[in-house]
């Protein structure tokens, strides 16, 4: 009995590691689908808005477009370029990385980096006058006591008391 149930637990474990779930097959794609592809791109005529949400009826229709053309089978990429071809790199949700679009990403590390320097080097010139003040006094504390008119004042204090 115990056998017989380790062996059907070895055998139901062995079978559903290579089992692979099986699609229906249709020939127009899902929602989520055509939305995976219209969410990397912006509306063309909306200021900022993704493709996916704009509810302008220009967008129902291109997002109608990208569901006939991965119909007819063409591949994301292909996709994209289309409507790069058409409306420019500006629809991209994101610039592609080659000539001038790769300043987009190059730039924000470098004004960080650079930022970060230059606030260091402040910090650094902050607490440097704060340690040459106090040298400074230090350095003219003798020539301060041979001043006559210290000097004076000292002797005019020493007598009122």
């Amino acid at each position: 009995m115990r056998k017989s149930l380790y062996i059907f637990i070895f055998t139901f474990l062995l079978g559903s590691l290579f089992a692979s779930p099986v699609f229906a097959q249709s020939g127009t794609p899902t929602d989520d689908e055509v939305n995976a592809i219209a969410h990397k791109l912006y509306c063309p005529v909306c200021e900022s808005t993704p493709l996916d949400v704009c509810p302008t009826q220009a967008c129902k229709e291109w997002r109608e477009l990208i569901r006939t053309m991965l119909t007819e089978g063409k591949t994301e990429d292909e996709i994209l370029q289309h409507f790069v071809d058409q409306y420019g790199a500006r629809v991209l949700a994101e610039p592609p990385k080659e000539g001038f679009f790769w300043l987009i990403y190059l730039l924000p590390p470098a004004v960080i980096l650079v930022g970060a320097v230059f606030l260091f080097r402040s910090l650094k010139e902050w607490t440097k006058p704060k340690a040459a003040a106090s040298a400074l006094s230090g350095a003219q504390a003798p020539s301060v006591a041979k001043d006559d008119y210290v000097a004076r004042l000292e002797e005019e204090l020493k007598k009122q008391k």
